[in-house]
C-alpha cells in the first residue's frame, strides 16, 4: 500500500456555516503533501478531523490503511501533531516538558529526549524554561515533541507562521530533515506558497472549504506558482459567484 492519508467526500459544517465541502484527497506514503489556502480554507478543521479532534458529519478518512472515527486509537500511534499554536508549560523546563509528554504517549521515549533535542537544533537546553525560548526555538521543540514517538506521519499546522526569516530557514530544514533521513511522511499547511514550494512533493490547494486543484512540484511545468495559485483562486471566486 502506497498511501499513507486517504480522504474521500468529507464534509463538517459548525452550525450553519460550511467549512470542508465533500474533500476528496490523497497523501503518498514518505512524501511531503503541502496544503494550501488562506486563512479560513478549512485546512486546521481538516487536519483535526485526520486526527479525529473533530468528527466529520460526512466521508470517510483513512490513515495508513484504518478508518479514522472506529475508536481504534493505534491508528494515532504513529501520528506526531502540531494543530493551531503548540502549546507547553511555560514555567517547566524544556526536559520536563518532554517528559510530561512521554508519560501519557509512552514512558520509554524518555530516554530518546537528548537525541531527539540535538536533531530540532536544541542540544544544550533541556533545563532551560520553555519561557526563555524564541519562538523559533519553541516551534522546533514543538516538532521534536511531535517526533519524540518516532511516528510514521507528521501533521503540522502552520509550523512557519509568525516566524522570522531565520526560523522560517530553520524549520524548513527540519522538515525536510525528518523527510529524507527519516522516511516520515509530512502534511505541512500554510498560507505561505514560496514556503510550501520549496519543501513540498505535491501540494493541494483548499479554497473556502473546496478541495480545488493539486500539483505535483516534480511534473509541473509552471515558473511563477504565486502567479498560479492566485490565479486558481480567483477562478474558484468566480465560479461560485457565478
Amino acid at each position: 500500500m502506497n498511501t499513507a492519508i486517504q480522504i474521500n467526500e468529507v464534509s463538517k459544517s459548525f452550525g450553519k456555516q460550511e467549512i470542508l465541502k465533500s474533500v476528496t484527497m490523497e497523501i503518498k506514503k514518505g512524501e511531503i503533501y503541502g496544503l494550501l489556502g488562506a486563512n479560513g480554507a478549512g485546512k486546521t478543521t481538516l487536519m483535526k478531523a485526520m486526527l479525529d479532534l473533530v468528527k466529520s458529519d460526512s466521508g470517510t478518512i483513512s490513515i495508513m490503511g484504518k478508518m479514522v472515527g472506529t475508536n481504534d486509537e493505534d491508528i494515532f500511534r504513529k501520528i506526531g501533531n502540531i494543530i493551531e499554536t503548540p502549546v507547553f508549560y511555560q514555567n517547566l523546563s524544556v526536559e520536563d516538558n518532554l517528559k510530561l509528554h512521554c508519560d501519557y504517549v509512552d514512558p520509554s521515549y524518555k530516554q530518546e529526549i537528548d537525541d531527539i533535542l540535538r536533531l530540532v537544533g536544541l542540544e544544550g537546553v533541556n533545563k532551560r524554561k520553555v519561557k526563555t525560548l524564541s519562538l523559533g526555538m519553541k516551534q522546533r521543540l514543538a516538532i521534536g515533541r511531535a517526533f519524540l514517538c518516532r511516528p510514521d506521519i507528521l501533521i503540522l499546522d502552520e509550523p512557519i507562521n509568525g516566524l522570522d526569516p531565520k526560523g522560517i530557514v530553520d524549520v524548513r530544514e527540519l522538515i525536510l530533515r525528518l523527510n529524507k533521513e527519516y522516511g516520515v511522511t509530512i502534511l505541512i499547511s500554510s498560507h505561505i506558497i514560496s514556503e510550501l514550494a520549496k519543501v513540498s512533493d505535491t501540494i493541494g490547494i483548499l479554497d473556502n472549504g473546496y478541495f480545488i486543484e493539486e500539483i505535483s512540484m516534480a511534473t509541473t511545468e509552471v515558473t511563477d506558482l504565486e502567479e498560479y495559485f492566485l490565479d486558481i483562486l480567483t477562478k474558484s471566486s468566480l465560479r461560485r459567484s457565478a
